[in-house]
């Protein structure tokens, strides 16, 4: 009996250890900070191994969702072109399907998520809300081609490198996800090339701090980005604004370093 209630004792305790392992808020999320092949093993759910690099991808695709919704809403209201609008709506559609999964796979991962953006992706929505005509169009197209171009490569190294068959399959629908908003952004026939390689290959040092999104308050309610009723976005939805108040003040680095 003694045997048995000191290994009892131990499972516990190391089930304990392993959860708030999981739980804990990714504190460095920057993409020149964190890798993505990290094989720090966190937690070892039915899922697969879990590693500090699988979390906060999951951070990062929930992330990603609270700021490209709100300007996919932008985009239905300010742009000038059917094609910039089209990009609105699959911005849309495309992040409140991955954020339903991302809060799923959280929530059996014992992950925990932001309800806001990072300052910097936060300081994207600014500047596109400030934005008006031809200039939110050209915006619009460059920012979001160029942050989709640099976070691909992150989901395909997670893709290629998690054992959480979770994570494995948040990585594939990213994966289409960001694909498609590539393309719907390339076919706005506003897209710099030219300027989105240097920047994608040319990379500034910006602070990790400003690549964090802030971790939730205790008791805040969870940002649901909600998907378009019947297939038809709606831009005047609630989540238009991810901080849940007033205009985002931030403005955002030169250029963009994570989508």
């Amino acid at each position: 009996m003694r045997i048995t209630r000191n290994a009892g004792t131990l499972f516990v305790t190391g089930a304990l250890t392993l959860t708030l392992a999981a739980l804990a808020y990714p504190s460095m999320l920057g993409i020149q900070t964190t890798s993505a092949t990290s094989v720090n093993i966190i937690a070892n759910p039915s899922s697969g191994p879990l590693t500090e690099a699988d979390r906060d991808f999951v951070v990062k695709v929930r992330a990603a969702g609270l700021w490209e919704y709100p300007v996919g809403q932008l985009a239905l209201q300010k742009g000038t072109t059917p094609a910039v609008r089209t990009a609105g709506q699959h911005l849309i559609a495309g992040h409140a399907g991955l954020d339903d999964t991302s809060r799923k796979v959280a929530k059996q991962l014992g992950i925990t998520l932001p309800n806001k953006p990072s300052p910097q992706q936060q300081g994207f929505v600014a500047t596109l809300t400030a934005d008006s005509g031809t200039k939110f169009d050209t915006d619009f197209a460059n920012i979001l081609r160029l942050t989709h171009g640099q976070i691909f490569s992150t989901v395909a190294k997670i893709r290629a490198s998690t054992e959480n068959s979770l994570v494995r399959q948040l990585a594939d629908q990213a994966n289409d996800t960001v694909l498609d908003h590539i393309t719907v952004m390339e076919k706005t026939g506003l897209v710099n090339f030219n300027q989105v390689i240097i920047q994608e290959t040319t990379i500034p040092k910006v602070p990790a701090v400003n690549l964090t999104p802030p971790p939730p308050q205790p008791g805040e309610p969870e940002v649901v980005l909600t998907p378009p009723a019947g297939g038809a976005a709606l831009p005047s939805a609630a989540a238009s604004n991810p901080a849940g108040g007033a205009s985002l003040p931030v403005q955002p680095s030169p250029t963009p370093t994570v989508g």
